[in-house]
């Protein structure tokens, strides 16, 4: 009897100490890892390094001098050499080592191991990258850190960079404007690609840069930002006296452009540029994102009318694509499908879109529309894509690089709250204040909205 007390006593916390462990596993996977799962795995790596690699056949024959230096001082075999290891820095969602590879090793031996040292130290992912010739990262990912995104904290803003997701490595996807001028965003109907967009306008409306829209859904995408933008059209009409403004603006940039390279033999190389991000800041023009949201909707067409409207709409957006870079402006294309069958010059306009991001679709065709000509092995990637995870996409581009992200959540009212708060960061563009949305007032605080309420039903 005093036996099964003391066992009583014993097991209580035990079992206490187990069910708190799974259920912070489940429920704060973060928490779990850095009390857990970051010490369990620090034993592994550093009590299995060696035969780990030897298992994955990431070993090499040791050099002569080894094995002389070793016969010499001991009578053990002499085994096969790993990578060497370096120091193991522990982050808040896994684990990172550097590797120097052996002589006759690749990158791609250790990455092709990936799933093998996953399972091996018992974390959930493994990535490997190239730091420099031969030496590379292994990310070790301890959970899945797109089922509840959390944006790492230490991000530096910077002019047309937006953090607007997180990678499945825990790193953050930045969209750099800089980088990638021009990007197309396909998802269908609750798909998270709204909430990308979100993201989008929240992060340029601190910046100094000119936020334009064209929504043709009658503005219930983009008009909760009106505060911020600089220009917004609803309906085709709209957009069809927009976009030459822009075709305009843009041509102006160009002119400014070729004023300042009035190259003369005094000329310093420093001042001769071909786009605006040569140009002294004081004469620099403000860069300018265009963001097109259901752009299919601006090649359907009913009449024969309507059919000229589109060409020239579709022409408009092909020149800015082209030309719009060097004169700081940028497009943002959204929709649920984008190919051929949309018309003339809709597979044109998306070979000039350089980067691709890719929600769940409905078919495998919508997600070659977005991957197929850049990833292909990325479609399947993107038609795996569950209805239970809005926001999760594949992002990829002309390199042919491409990854899993997630956007974390972000409402509307929080949105627009942030573009009314930056709405002082509007730049003065006297082409585009024709376009200006009207900013509703707000009501003063505690007074009630209106509420309408259905009239009761009588026989």
């Amino acid at each position: 009897m005093t036996d099964l007390t003391t066992l009583l006593e014993v097991g209580g916390p035990v079992a206490a100490l187990g069910g708190g462990a799974a259920y912070a596993r489940a429920r704060h996977p973060g928490v779990y890892w850095s009390t857990v799962g970051l010490p369990v795995s620090t034993v592994r790596l550093l009590s299995s390094y060696g035969s780990v690699m030897e298992a994955c056949g990431l070993t090499v024959a040791p050099s002569r001098l080894r094995v002389l230096a070793v016969k010499a001082t001991t009578r053990r075999d002499v085994r096969p050499v790993p990578p060497r290891r370096g120091i193991i820095r522990p982050t808040t969602t896994g684990l990172r080592v550097r590797l120097r590879l052996a002589p006759g090793q690749e990158p791609a031996d250790v990455a092709a191991s990936a799933e093998r040292l996953r399972h091996a130290w018992g974390v959930h992912a493994v990535y490997v990258t190239t730091v420099k010739p031969g030496v590379v990262e292994l990310r070790l990912v301890g959970f899945d850190v797109l089922r509840r995104v959390r944006m790492p904290r230490k991000l530096r803003p910077d002019l047309l960079r937006v953090p607007v997701a997180l990678r499945e490595d825990a790193t953050p996807f930045i969209r750099d404007y800089r980088a990638v001028p021009h990007q197309l965003t396909l998802g269908a109907t609750l798909s998270g690609k709204s909430m990308y967009l979100r993201h989008l306008v929240a992060g340029l409306a601190r910046q100094p840069v000119a936020l334009v829209g064209i929504d043709c859904k009658r503005g219930v995408e983009l008009a909760p930002f009106a505060p911020r933008l600089s220009a917004l059209a609803t309906d085709p009409e709209q957009a069809a006296e927009l976009l030459p403004v822009l075709i305009k603006e843009m041509e102006d940039r160009y002119d400014l452009i070729k004023a300042r390279q009035g190259i003369t033999p005094s000329t310093p190389d420093e001042e001769i540029t071909s786009d605006i991000w040569g140009l002294p800041e004081h004469e620099r023009p403000v860069p300018v994102v265009l963001f097109v949201d259901e752009v299919a909707e601006l090649f359907l067409v009913a009449t024969k009318k309507d059919e000229e409207r589109r060409d020239e709409m579709v022409t408009q957006l092909i020149r800015l694509a082209q030309l719009g870079r060097a004169a700081g402006i940028y497009l943002e294309v959204c929709g649920q499908r984008f190919g051929a069958e949309l018309g003339k010059g809709a597979t044109m306009l998306r070979a000039q879109l350089t980067g691709r991001v890719c929600h769940r679709v409905n078919d495998e065709a919508s997600a070659k529309m977005a991957l197929g000509d850049i990833a292909p092995e990325a479609v399947s990637a993107a038609c795996a894509i569950a209805p239970e995870r809005p926001g999760l996409a594949v992002a990829g581009d002309t390199s042919g690089g491409w990854s899993r992200i997630r956007t974390p959540y972000l409402s509307l009212g929080d949105a627009a709250e942030t573009c009314r708060e930056w709405a002082r960061m509007v730049p003065d563009l006297p082409a585009l204040k024709p376009f200006r949305p009207d900013v509703p007032v707000r009501p003063p605080a505690g007074t009630p909205s209106p509420v309408v309420r259905p009239r009761p039903v009588t026989d």
